[in-house]
């Protein structure tokens, strides 16, 4: 069976208007920034929240249907994971997993026995008898994840699930959860603002952007082609639009960062017409403090405006209008830094690798 969802909610003067297909056995990631939605959104599917239009459906079986059908969350066969997992503290982990099947019903016997085997399955069998606060937050999540499975639900929601973890506890959780995803023969939606966590254990990601999906696809194709400067920054790109004739892009202004009338010009290696995103890594920037020799395709004059520390790397931005963008990041190494003496506001020349430069239409 495959999940529909078409998401129609209004609260105060936020208006979130989203379709959503999840297959069996397909882990779809929601992402996007903070007030984009993604929460708002789970909890319509999850039954916390009613539509204001719309349809939630699980095949032919219609979960929220305003105003004729809405179904409670405890008649929708879902299994929810919260960012802060909402483990009962006075049960121990054995009674918190079993909680969901004695609600549905099954004997205390039954239920504590599957209860048992999915610990076992999540590796904490032998914190059966112990009370939540005693967890880590690694082992409060296998837990929570425990509960959620052993009801066998149809849909599985992860609300940020790795978001209360530390640095240290999140690579091995995250690698985890991917496996326990693999097995299940569900649906599952994952919301998270982590774009690591979506490209590692999604199958396709949903953009979401004040309430709207801007763009949808494979990790991987989301990862070449961003449409958004949200998702470019989410994976590392500069990313522009502009016009292109043979192999020159005309930049569009940048308004939002007050560029002037002009976006200046990249030089492209392969010729391009019409309309185009340009996409490049901030890898493929480098930094002088006078112009290069040779002829490199792409130079500009550039203003440093800011610089920060991106794990072994430090990501310097410019502005190098008006021959270049307005908004051009590089990373370099710290060496670079020191040789460069990087400061705010020095001047500097930017060169850009024309083979490096990736192009698709708007």
């Amino acid at each position: 069976m495959t999940l529909y969802a078409d998401v129609q909610v209004t609260r105060g003067s936020f208006d979130l208007s989203l379709d959503l297909v999840v297959e069996p056995g397909e882990v779809v990631a929601l992402l996007g920034p903070n007030g984009a939605g993604k929460t708002t959104a789970l909890r319509a599917i999850a039954g916390l929240l009613p539509l204001g239009g719309g349809r939630i459906a699980l095949d032919s079986e219609v979960w929220d249907e305003p105003p004729r059908t809405f179904r409670t969350p405890d008649r929708r066969p879902i299994g929810v994971v919260f960012q802060d997992y909402l483990l009962f503290d006075h049960l121990s982990c054995l009674e918190n997993v079993a909680f969901g099947l004695r609600a549905h019903g099954v004997d205390k016997h039954t239920a504590r026995t599957e209860a048992l085997r999915w610990l076992d399955t999540v590796g904490l069998s032998s914190y059966a008898r112990t009370r939540p606060r005693s967890l880590s937050g690694g082992q409060a999540q296998r837990v929570a994840l425990a509960r959620a499975l052993a009801t066998d639900p149809e849909l599985l929601l992860l609300d940020e699930p790795l978001a209360a973890l530390d640095a240290s506890t999140t690579l091995h959780v995250r690698a985890e959860l991917g496996q326990h995803l693999g097995r299940y023969e569900g649906r599952t939606l994952l919301i998270t603002h982590d774009p690591l966590d979506a490209m590692v254990l999604a199958d396709r990601l949903v953009i979401v952007e004040n309430g709207r999906v801007v763009q949808e696809g494979r990790p991987t194709e989301i990862a070449r082609r961003p449409r958004t400067d949200y998702v470019a920054q989410l994976v590392g790109l500069n990313l522009y639009r502009g016009t292109a004739t043979g192999t020159t892009v005309t930049l569009a202004p940048d308004r939002a960062n007050g560029a002037a009338t002009t976006g200046g010009t990249i030089t492209l290696a392969e010729p391009a017409t019409g309309p185009v995103h340009v996409a490049f890594p901030p890898t493929a920037v480098s930094l002088y403090l006078s112009p290069p020799s040779g002829s490199p395709r792409n130079t500009w004059p550039a203003t440093v405006t800011g610089i920060e520390q991106h794990a072994h790397t430090v990501r310097v931005r410019l502005d190098a209008t008006p021959t270049g963008p307005a908004v051009l990041l590089a990373d370099i190494t710290p060496a670079a830094v020191a040789d460069l003496h990087l400061t705010p506001g020095q001047q500097l020349h930017a060169t850009l690798k024309a083979t490096e430069i990736h192009t698709y239409p708007v």
